[in-house]
């Protein structure tokens, strides 16, 4: 992602108070129930062949207080649209995610996508569907990690990239997370841990 030139960006608590009215306009609850990359639980359809099953969990991965304020500022570093979008409902909540990508230029009214381009900021409502939360943690263990086509919901945040910038003050790369993941195996082999 390239880095915002000449853009202003709403404040979250402006751009959350925006999505509510998209939400309010098309009848969902204004509720909301953030999930990230880790709360994902996508698993094989039993009803379309090829096909997958969207849910989520909020029982096994623990999502920081301030994990939707560092991904939209995270977010607003870059050119690319921020979208806000609504997986589904769930106990009377929307369950939103926010999502970042140039993918997302492409996408228009008649993909359920709502511009305010003066922010770079789109909104995607979707339609009224039930989203089930799984509570099980074998299902959730055993969800699809591969084997699938890419999905726009790939653009969100991870709780991993969310934990290094709280420790770090920015995400990692790759070699970086290379080299942690192997000194923490060195330690746990060593006995330093």
């Amino acid at each position: 992602m390239k880095p915002a030139a000449n853009l202003t960006r709403p404040t979250l608590l402006e751009a959350i108070e925006e999505w509510k009215k998209n939400l309010v306009h098309k009848g969902h609850p204004t509720d909301l129930t953030w999930i990230f990359e880790e709360n994902l639980c996508i698993e094989p359809s039993k009803i379309e062949k090829g096909g997958f099953h969207f849910g989520f969990q909020t029982r096994f991965s623990n999502i920081p207080p301030d994990a939707l304020e560092i991904t939209y500022d995270q977010f607003c570093l870059t050119n690319a649209p921020i979208v806000f979008y609504r997986l589904g409902t769930n106990a009377r909540h929307s369950v939103c995610l926010l999502l970042c990508d140039p993918w997302f230029d492409s996408q228009t009214e008649s993909d359920g996508f709502v511009h305010q381009d003066q922010w770079r900021v789109f909104f995607h409502p979707g339609e009224e569907n039930d989203v089930e939360e799984v509570t099980e943690l074998t299902r959730w263990l055993h969800r699809a990690k591969r084997g699938r086509a890419l999905h726009l919901l790939d653009f969100c945040m991870s709780l991993e990239s969310i934990d290094e910038i709280l420790i770090y003050g920015r995400q990692l790369l790759p070699y970086e997370r290379f080299t942690n993941r192997m000194v923490n195996r060195l330690r746990r082999i060593l006995g330093q841990e």
